[in-house]
């Protein structure tokens, strides 16, 4: 799963709204599905710490992600993911909606997420191991809604649909688990974007009605 943006562009105060949008889910997507490659991380400490937008909400939270990512090397980058996320048998942490849902994987969630996702003409990538409610593959989905080119479906109502059944029910409990576990440094402060992001997003989507 790859994000084919620069964490770089979202300081960008020429950069329209949607477009910024579609960018943080891409950034949201590559660091959790996996620890950042040496060229991520160096893009992510670059970035501008004024982002995504001078003076709003999210300036802070975005601020200490960056400098998090500053503070650590790529080893310890990938070993805090590996801690957090990885290893055989029962992660620290999980990153799945069923989880956080359900109380188990796999559950009917998951089901429902799958119908949804075929109803827009999706379908998960065989290839990929993690299942459909991975908050990577979300946030990929996410990105394609607002930024895909069919019309049909990559519109404001199936952002605001998608969004409310398959995101916001479970996102600030995974983002609390993240935050609270004693090994979280950057991904700590990853967690409180997302939460911060999502914060944004469902007030964002209650403004539509």
């Amino acid at each position: 799963m790859n994000a084919s943006i620069s964490p770089s562009d979202i300081g960008s105060a020429s950069l329209d709204e949607e477009i910024a949008r579609a960018e943080i889910y891409g950034v949201l997507a590559r660091l959790y599905f996996a620890p950042p490659d040496a060229e991520f991380a160096a893009k992510l400490r670059a970035a501008a710490t004024d982002a995504p937008t001078a003076g709003a909400f999210l300036e802070t939270p975005w601020r200490d992600l960056v400098e998090a990512a500053r503070a650590a090397d790529d080893q310890a980058l990938r070993d805090e993911y590996d801690a957090l996320f990885g290893g055989l048998g029962k992660p620290e942490v999980y990153l799945y909606g069923s989880h956080y849902q359900d109380g188990f994987l796999n559950e009917k969630s998951l089901v429902k997420l799958r119908d949804d996702l075929a109803e827009i003409g999706l379908a998960k990538d065989p290839s990929v191991g993690e299942t459909e409610d991975h908050i990577a593959y979300l946030c990929e989905v996410m990105r394609y809604l607002i930024a895909g080119d069919d019309a049909a479906h990559c519109n404001l109502s199936t952002q605001q649909r998608f969004f409310a059944r398959h995101l916001q029910p479970w996102v600030h409990a995974m983002c609390d688990a993240i935050a609270g576990h004693p090994r979280a440094r950057f991904y700590a402060a990853l967690a409180e974007f997302t939460r911060a992001f999502a914060s944004v997003e469902a007030q964002g989507f209650d403004m539509l009605g």
